[in-house]
């Protein structure tokens, strides 16, 4: 099995869960010209990132090209125990797609 891209943690502090994860992506605009050719970098970015909770979704976004390269993203919800599991999935607009999951702490 490879190695995932994402690292996730979640953990219980005050009563409510506090998710952190690494993502490791290029996140190319499509902008940007290779120094030796000149030519544009292909755009390669995350568009959708979804977090589950049980089952439940916690977490719904829309990227685009300027969240910067290998993003870290942190959240808080209410509603989860110790012992729980936590999913994090993302898809690019190359149709790529990587998915963690983690018990929570």
């Amino acid at each position: 099995m490879a190695k995932s891209s994402i690292k996730i943690r979640a953990k219980i502090k005050k009563g409510a869960c506090e998710v952190k994860a690494l993502m490791k992506h290029p996140m190319e605009t499509g902008q940007r010209k290779n120094k030796k050719t000149g030519k544009k970098i292909p755009a390669h970015f995350i568009q959708e990132v979804n977090c589950t909770h049980n089952g439940s979704n916690v977490l719904a976004a829309e990227w685009g090209g300027a969240i910067s390269t290998n993003p870290y993203l942190s959240f808080i919800f209410d509603g989860a125990s110790k012992g729980d599991s936590i999913t994090l999935s993302w898809v690019d607009n190359q149709g790529k797609k990587e998915t963690a999951t983690a018990k929570i702490k």
